[in-house]
């Protein structure tokens, strides 16, 4: 495997964990699933605190919400692979963000 594609690899797991991570702790704090909806709460400030959040918890709650959508209203196979594309691009950019702010901040060689 060549440095870039690992590189790749590593960022889009980063990616993932992070996005795992943050929803997980979200739904353990308010007891109930991180979603879009959190955009939807008017003009306040936890609607501007949500935008941050989604960003980098969003490719969870796509493929939460795709699976369930696969299993409970029988999505066909094509938009299951484009929404699992799209996740996995968005972990991977976010991923690559995470991973050049640990560079920067000298936690990464």
């Amino acid at each position: 495997m060549s440095a870039e594609a690992f590189n790749s690899l590593f960022s889009l797991l980063i990616g993932f964990a992070l996005a795992g991570a943050l929803a997980s702790g979200y739904q353990a704090y308010s007891e109930r699933p991180a979603g879009f909806e959190l955009l939807q709460q008017g003009v306040t400030p936890q609607r501007f605190a949500a935008v941050p959040f989604l960003v980098f918890a969003a490719p969870f709650i796509i493929m939460r919400n795709t699976l369930r959508g696969a299993r409970i209203e029988r999505r066909r196979f094509e938009f299951v692979m484009l929404a699992t594309v799209i996740a996995g691009f968005w972990s991977m950019m976010s991923g690559t963000f995470v991973v050049m702010t640990l560079r920067a901040a000298g936690v990464l060689t």
